[in-house]
């Protein structure tokens, strides 16, 4: 972490120069030889911070976490393997070695997802996220082969150098005949597509695997089966962000199609929208959680088809530490619950477990944008991307996507606090149900904190080692986004005064040069950041916006069903039985 932290200043603050080297030949076939490097800018350097400080604090919360599971040392070696995954993925310098960190992330996942192998759920649960993930890498593979075939090599700065040549190229899909037992019979004519477009969109099924998107969304909550800390990894900064950090590497080919950009933005959209949905419906804290991560998913793949790239990452690197925060927060509370894993059976907990109860109003306010937080920054520039693409595309899917993220805002922000009140307010119910049972992890364990064998359980708070990464992880949801949305977005200092670098006459971002457009003008966070004024201007005209009274709207609707008539959910859910059962299913 202290490496990948050093590395990034040296990038931003003392002006190295990136990194691009291979360092030896892994093998030849004919003229081909695929290397093993390295690529380190600024997207990387990133990308490393995000993925090594989540990492170090899950790694601490796991010593407290798993303290008496008796797969302890197993499960810190699988951790550490993931981490030198991802690493080795957003470190790549070539298709192909981005290919083995794709895979080995995989991999680790079905490990540790099915980590209590003896729980038929946990194993089912590892073979879905295996075998849908495989649907997406078929096409990932597919996307790599072709770009191969068409450029000769699969080095990034070959390829990006030479994506110009790919304007107007066009690939036979299909020939248009027929083979029936030997004989040709022609059906219709030759079916072309345009070749970017062609391997932009085979790229973009493998990140719809990997960062589980509609359709391919399915393996996501059912990955709930592994440990907590685990969770938190997987869906906060490492796997589920490969898929939009591998979108924004490749900007440079994205941006020479527009239908497969609309395909992205249909998708993002999409997941954004009705992920949310089911969300609102769940019981279980942590796929209510899960569900979050899709619909933010979802925010951040929008923001990829309306070619705002340096958005998308930056909503990655927000969400990142204030989703670990949830996560590593409701692992927190089933600790404190003695297992329990169902917000039906909790209820005034902020009580007892005050340290866990404020982190989780902060990663709250967070999630739901609330101004000056961390989440409200890069959720709201990706909401003025969609509107402004929404009004120039003139296109149906650019319409669509911007009203089904701005419904978005409404739904995340009333399961966010239904989760929230129904954890930590109203009625002390673990009295009334008698006690806990083994919903999550340790399934043959206890904590220190288990004291009864029967009757009710009395709710504490975490020991230290799991509630200090709670504590470390709030700070950057707080202030993160107030701090770099300047310097990242719109090349000025923190505070917007004044331009930090100048390219080609124009205020450059943190991404100039990285995240490339083949026309200057589909920039459409430049475009925005010629109205950019600062974060305390920003917010302030944030309170003003659609968004923000979505959000209090939210939170009004879940202070009213959870808070001042909580027998209303149950007569609801009752009313509207069918959708709410297709919505849980």
């Amino acid at each position: 972490c202290a490496m990948s932290c050093w590395t990034l200043y040296q990038l931003v603050g003392q002006g190295a120069a990136p990194f691009n080297q291979n360092l030896y030949t892994f093998f030849q076939v004919g003229e081909y030889s695929a290397h093993v490097g390295f690529m380190i800018d600024r997207l990387t350097a990133v990308m490393m911070v995000v993925v090594t400080f989540v990492s170090l604090l899950v790694h601490l919360y796991t010593i407290g976490y798993m303290e008496e599971d008796p797969g302890y040392q197993r499960f810190f070696s699988y951790i550490s393997l993931f981490t030198f995954s991802m690493l080795t993925l957003v470190m790549s310098n070539n298709f192909l070695q981005l290919f083995f960190g794709w895979e080995a992330v995989g991999l680790v996942s079905y490990l540790l997802i099915g980590f209590w192998f003896k729980r038929p759920s946990a194993i089912f649960a590892n073979m879905k996220a295996f075998l849908v993930n495989r649907v997406g890498d078929f096409g990932f593979l597919l996307g790599i082969s072709l770009v191969l075939y068409t450029f000769g090599t699969l080095d990034y700065s070959v390829v990006f150098a030479n994506v110009g040549s790919l304007v107007g190229q066009t690939t036979n899909v299909w020939s248009g005949n027929v083979d029936v037992f030997g004989s040709i019979i022609h059906v219709m004519g030759p079916l072309s597509w345009s070749t970017a477009t062609l391997v932009c969109i085979c790229l973009f099924i493998g990140a719809m695997g990997k960062s589980a998107q509609v359709p391919l969304h399915v393996w996501l909550p059912d990955s709930m089966e592994g440990p907590t800390p685990i969770s938190a990894l997987i869906h906060a900064a490492t796997m589920v962000t490969a898929g939009i950090f591998m979108v924004a590497r490749m900007s440079p080919l994205f941006q020479l199609s527009e239908v497969a950009l609309q395909f992205v933005l249909f998708v993002g959209a999409t997941t954004a929208f009705f992920m949310g949905l089911i969300g609102m419906v769940q019981n279980d804290i942590k796929r209510v959680v899960a569900y979050s991560t899709l619909s933010q998913l979802g925010y951040m793949t929008v923001a990829l088809g309306v070619s705002a790239y340096s958005a998308a990452v930056f909503h990655l690197m927000t969400h990142a530490f204030f989703k670990a925060l949830l996560f590593l927060a409701a692992g927190s509370v089933i600790i404190g619950m003695h297992h329990e894993q169902d917000m039906r059976k909790m209820g005034g907990l902020r009580k007892y477990m005050p340290i866990t109860y404020i982190t989780s109003v902060i990663g709250t306010l967070a999630l739901v944008g609330t101004p000056f937080f961390s989440g409200f920054y890069s959720k709201d520039i990706i909401i003025e991307a969609a509107a402004y693409h929404a009004e120039h595309a003139h296109s149906w899917v650019a319409t669509y996507g911007y009203w089904a993220v701005l419904g978005g805002v409404l739904v995340t922000s009333f399961y966010s606090f239904r989760l929230l009140f129904l954890t930590f307010h109203g009625e002390e119910r673990f009295r009334r149900v008698g006690g806990g049972h083994d919903a999550d992890d340790h399934v043959n364990t206890h904590t220190s904190n288990d004291d009864h064998a029967h009757g009710v359980h009395e709710p504490q708070e975490s020991p230290w080692v799991v509630t200090l990464p709670l504590i470390f992880l709030a700070i950057p949801s707080i202030a993160l986004g107030f701090f770099t949305i300047g310097p990242m977005l719109f090349g000025t200092d923190w505070a917007g005064h004044h331009a930090v670098e100048v390219i080609w006459g124009q205020t450059a971002s943190f991404f100039t040069g990285i995240i490339d457009f083949y026309d200057p003008a589909q920039d459409t966070v430049a475009v925005l950041g010629e109205e950019f004024r600062g974060p305390v201007v920003f917010a302030l005209h944030g309170m003003m916006s659609a968004p923000f009274f979505l959000t209090v709207a939210g939170f009004l609707l879940a202070v009213l069903l959870y808070l001042w008539k909580p027998q209303w959910p149950v007569k609801i859910s009752e009313t509207f039985s069918l959708p709410v059962r297709i919505l849980e299913n």
